[in-house]
């Protein structure tokens, strides 16, 4: 029986007739199956795709109107106190239906809909999250695959740096700046932040890159690649980088994760985005006086940065699983000692 690839052609005996075969899987395909069969991992990208469906649709973004009715700027008259209309009790068990109502989770103390807000803050937090992990996927990568193909002084150099980096304490930072740009340029704004913390936190996955490029170049076909004539920048992104995109994709998931939180952290300090625009924990912070009075103020919000970090979480442990099963059983093996023991 002959084992080949998908896409290659199939062989044939001399009357022309094929062969028995058994058709190969590429790397690809099989994390991708060992990610479909990850059900928590699949679990949480549903729901994290499902939350960002609804936070987009919901109130339109980048011009394009959504189909809910108010915005996060518009006042209007609090209804019952501005308490939520959300209700999810079918009426055979005794309660009013399953149905939004006007303003299913509530009204600001000045009559926001609070639905409209917690969306637009859901909104500005992914963005966040999603440009700081474009940079340090970005920086963390070049940075690291340059140390680590090139060794020597290149890597002293630029390992130094990235020592020099992680010692700064980021949530620190981010409050000096914050704090800074509240003064002279009315806040850091959305992208603003993005920046200051994707600049800071490219460290981990640097050093990770460059142990996975410390191993790869030595591999063989980089050896055939370097005497057949290609460049090194060419060996290092088409030859190299490749085989260590798991660890690429697995540690930016994670920092994302990370992010997130530390978004939140520096909004509800006052330090990263400010009103009129609204972040997650900026909605927070904004109510925490009426935390005994109106907790739903702190349940929504909280609800949304609880389930995006876990999600992400998942989501990155499962890419992890795909990209590493050895790891798992490894692990696995571990924790059944300890409990023998």
């Amino acid at each position: 029986m002959t084992i080949i690839n998908e896409g290659e052609p199939r062989p044939v005996d001399e009357e022309g007739v094929v062969t028995s075969i058994t058709l190969g899987k590429s790397q690809g395909r099989l994390i991708l199956e060992r990610f479909l069969h990850n059900w928590v991992a699949m679990t949480s990208l549903g729901v994290f795709l499902a939350v960002i469906i609804l936070s987009v649709t919901s109130i339109g973004a980048f011009g394009i109107p959504g189909w809910w009715k108010y915005r996060y700027t518009d006042l209007a008259t609090p209804l019952n106190g501005g308490a939520p209309t959300l209700s999810l009790i079918p009426t055979w068990l005794g309660g009013d239906g399953i149905h939004l109502g006007e303003h299913p989770f509530g009204q600001t103390l000045i009559g926001i809909d609070y639905f409209s807000m917690t969306m637009r803050g859901v909104q500005n937090s992914l963005i966040v999250m999603f440009i700081i992990g474009a940079l340090v996927a970005v920086i963390g990568t070049v940075v690291g695959a340059v140390a680590g193909y090139y060794r020597g002084w290149v890597e002293s150099v630029l390992m130094r740096f990235t020592d020099l980096v992680i010692v700064i304490p980021v949530i620190v930072l981010g409050a000096v700046v914050g704090k800074i740009a509240s003064e002279h340029f009315k806040g850091l704004g959305v992208l603003g932040l993005s920046l200051v913390l994707g600049l800071f936190l490219w460290t981990g996955l640097a050093r990770l890159v460059r142990g996975e490029f410390l191993t790869l170049r030595e591999r063989e076909y980089v050896d055939a690649a370097r005497v057949s004539g290609a460049r090194d920048a060419r060996i290092m992104f088409r030859h190299i980088l490749p085989n260590a995109v798991g660890v690429v994709i697995v540690a930016t998931t994670l920092i994302m994760a990370a992010a997130i939180l530390l978004e939140t952290g520096l909004s509800y300090l006052g330090f990263g985005i400010r009103s009129p625009d609204v972040s997650l924990g900026l909605i927070i912070s904004q109510n925490q006086t009426a935390f005994g009075t109106r907790p739903y103020l702190f349940l929504w919000p909280g609800v949304f940065i609880v389930i995006i970090a876990l999600t992400v979480n998942f989501i990155g442990d499962g890419l992890r699983d795909a990209f590493d099963p050895r790891q798992r059983k490894f692990v696995a093996s571990r924790m059944k000692e300890r409990d023998e023991k």
